[in-house]
Parts: structure tokens; sequence; C-alpha cells
């Protein structure tokens, strides 16, 4: 009987893991993508993480203005992994330091096979309740200006990604609560993404975001300037093809 029992068990995990593993996107066509989340003048010398499905995010490129890029290919919110979720973000030096630590630990936990992805969730919820993360101690911005991105359209609970052209400026909000972020309720209020709010409860999210989208004209612009990055993009994986939706990636990435 508890033989049994173990090889259901061992079943289980592995129908839970089996997806984990990633593809490993060609090295050229990853660094220009990441960097195409930065303004064209902060990639130069920006630092671009790159990421290797067995192990997890390594340097490709080392920087030296504190700006750092990278593509997000697992949003552990949504409990489940995905192989098809892939979103350029860069952030400054304090987004560096608070909040790109969780990318990295949930890259390696991934990457190692060893883990669920509700384990991995439970892990990072775990660690931010007991202060191993913690929210950006300053002002900052992360820039999300590529061209197009493959992301989840709302909060946790919706789980079909889609792929979408939205450039966009995020300024740091931890702890931002929905109330706080709005006139009243029935009201639009600031653009405010934190799906870690869903998780914790509204206002205890440390990794909250206002989103500004970038102009029509200069979304124009930045489109124009991606135009290859595009046709290369879709040429890899038709995926990379654009829907249309003005949605965010950060879970609840919608007017509150």
């Amino acid at each position: 009987m508890f033989t049994v029992i173990l090889f259901i068990s061992a079943q289980n995990f592995a129908q839970g893991t089996a997806d984990w593993r990633l593809e490993k996107m060609p090295v050229d066509l990853e660094t220009d993508y990441a960097l195409s989340a930065l303004p064209p003048h902060l990639r130069n010398d920006a630092t671009v993480y790159l990421l290797d499905p067995q192990k997890g995010y390594y340097v490709g490129r080392q920087g030296s203005n504190g700006y750092i890029c990278f593509l997000a290919r697992t949003e552990w919110e949504w409990s489940e992994f995905r192989n098809d979720l892939c979103t350029p973000i860069s952030y400054d030096a304090e987004g560096a330091r608070s909040i790109f630590p969780i990318y990295i630990d949930v890259a390696a936990m991934r990457a190692s096979g060893k883990y669920q992805a509700a384990q991995i969730k439970d892990s990072i919820i775990n660690r931010i309740n007991t202060g191993v993360y913690k929210a950006p101690s300053k002002p900052g911005m992360s820039y999300m200006l590529a061209p197009v991105m493959r992301i989840y359209p709302g909060s946790p609970d919706i789980k079909e990604p889609v792929t979408i052209s939205m450039p966009h400026y995020m300024l740091y909000a931890p702890y931002l609560s929905v109330e706080n972020a709005r006139y009243k309720q029935g009201t639009d209020g600031l653009f405010l993404a934190n799906p870690d709010n869903s998780i914790l409860g509204d206002g205890k999210g440390p990794f909250g975001y206002i989103i500004i989208p970038a102009s029509e004209s200069e979304k124009a612009i930045i489109v124009e300037d991606g135009k290859d990055l595009l046709k290369r993009l879709a040429a890899y994986k038709t995926y990379f093809k654009t829907e249309s939706i003005n949605e965010h990636h950060h879970g609840s990435a919608v007017k509150n």
C-alpha cells in the first residue's frame, strides 16, 4: 500500500512539474529584446541578464549605469508554469536591489525542476512575510518600453496570456491600496498594478506600481524603431504577433 501511495504521489508531482523547463531563446534575440525595455540612451551601459533554463538568470553583459534588463518568463503570482510568457522588464538600481531578486529566485527554483509552481508561490509569499524581500526604499523607475510583450492580462485568476503592444513606465508604489489610488469607489483613479495585493490583501503588497502608458505618438515611434525586432520575434514564435487589448502584465493592471 505504501508503495502504491508513493507511486501516485510521484506521478502527481511529475505531472505538476513536467512543464517546468523553458526553451532557451537565441542569445542575440534575447539580448535585444531585453534591452528594448529601456529608452535607447540607457541601453549601451545597462546590465543584461539572460536566462539559462537549467540554472536561472546570469549576467550576459555587465553594464555600468545601474540599470538592468531581462525577460520575465515566469510570473509566480499565477501559480502555474507556462512556456509562452515573455516580458521585457528593466529596473533602476533600487529596483535591481529590491525587486529583481524575486525574479532570480523564482527562475532558479523553476530551473531546478524540484518545485511545483504552487510551491514556488508559497515560498515567495513566505519570504515576503518574513522580510527576506523588502519593498523599494525610495522612489524609482522601471521601464517597460518594449514594442511587444506576452503577458497575463489581469489579476491571477485570469490564466490565459495575450500578446500586446503597450509600452509604459512604472513608478514604484509599495503598499498602495486600491482605495487610496482613486477619488472614491466608481472613479478610475490611478493606473495601479499590484497582484501582490490580491494575494496578501489590499494595501499589503510591497511591489506595486503606478503605470504611465507611453503616449500614442511615443508608442508609434517605439513600434517603428522596433519593427525589425518584431519581425524576428514573430519568426521565432508565432505568439509574439500582437492582439488587440489594452492591459498590463502585473496582475491588478486595470483602472481601479
